[in-house]
């Protein structure tokens, strides 16, 4: 489902269902030595979904650490996303000569919850999705939405990014995010979404200038 909205030149590899087992390398292993199994099995999966990816990359056997701040630290030359959700995980990479930045994002396909909704949304941005079909659950799609761009944000200028520095606009499988912040050498983002298999996902892939 992720290659949906991936486009060409970004390898990805996603798996549905409860996490398989999957060996981690020495340097990945710090990050959850003291962690709860489900949440040790759910890390070890999304990185093989991670070292799949990058073996279409032509990266053998490659890891995949979390740094200090949690997110992944990636081989030299390579830029990526990854996210899981219950029931699904997900990586994306490409290499960085191509990409600035990828950004991907899972959820649940269900409505946000109201006090998450006025914390992710501004009045303008609930007003556009006011007359839309909510079984596509839109307010879930500009909360990925929003969740992809800090994926691009975040490894660029190591600098929060809150929900209410981004404006999304959504198109048909399309969306626009406006960043209120510097940063980054464009404030616009173009990403895609879509729905399905009870999921929504969310991509956004930037290219080198």
């Amino acid at each position: 489902m992720i290659e949906r909205v991936l486009p060409a030149g970004v390898e990805a590899a996603e798996h549905a269902g409860p996490p398989v087992p999957a060996p981690l390398h020495p340097s990945e292993e710090a990050a959850v030595v003291d962690a709860m199994p489900a949440r040790r099995a759910e890390y070890a999966a999304v990185r093989e979904c991670a070292r799949t990816a990058l073996r279409r990359l032509g990266l053998a056997d490659a890891a995949v650490p979390a740094g200090p701040d949690r997110a992944p630290v990636w081989p030299p030359g390579i830029v990526g996303s990854m996210t899981h959700v219950d029931g699904y995980r997900a990586a994306a990479v490409g290499r960085a000569d191509t990409w600035a930045g990828i950004g991907i994002d899972a959820e649940v396909r269900a409505p946000l919850p109201p006090e998450v909704a006025s914390l992710v949304m501004s009045d303008d941005e609930r007003s556009a999705l006011a007359r839309t079909d909510p079984a596509l659950c839109l307010d879930r799609v500009l909360f990925s939405a929003k969740e992809s761009v800090y994926k691009v944000w975040y490894p660029v200028t190591r600098s929060w990014l809150g929900f209410e520095d981004v404006d999304v606009r959504l198109g048909d499988g399309t969306f626009t995010a406006r960043i209120g912040r510097t940063g980054l050498r464009t404030d616009v983002l173009h990403g895609r979404w879509a729905v399905g298999d009870g999921l929504v996902v969310t991509a956004i892939a930037l290219a080198r200038a």
